[in-house]
């Protein structure tokens, strides 16, 4: 169980490092306003919902796991769905707004952030 975790975990990260960096690509557009959502903050979002879904079953399954802090699995689940939402709504468009991608970026950070402090 313990190396399906840990295998979870990697590719959780993964999807982190994606969500952060096409936000952090994204940054230098918005002089210009002409950023988009680029396949990567798309994708790490959907990457991040997966493997933190399958990181809960798998503490689930754990017998010796029997603290789980649902309020904190709860929130981060919230605001990464508020992510998600908002790439999957302007994935199309040819210019989105400056406060989507700063939102975008804002909460991806304060994922991070609740996950290390919390």
């Amino acid at each position: 169980m313990e190396i399906l975790h840990n295998i979870l975990l990697v590719l959780h990260f993964i999807g982190l490092a994606s969500l952060l960096g096409g936000f952090l690509v994204q940054m230098k557009s918005f002089k210009t306003k002409s950023a988009v959502i680029n396949p990567a903050i798309l994708h790490g979002a959907l990457t991040q919902l997966v493997t933190g879904l399958a990181l809960v079953g798998v503490a689930e399954m754990d017998p010796d796991n029997d603290a789980l802090n649902y309020a904190k699995i709860g929130t981060k689940l919230t605001v990464l769905l508020v992510i998600y939402v908002l790439a999957l709504v302007n994935r199309k468009k040819s210019s989105v707004p400056t406060p989507i991608i700063g939102a975008i970026g804002a909460l991806t950070i304060l994922n991070i952030v609740l996950a290390v402090f919390w």
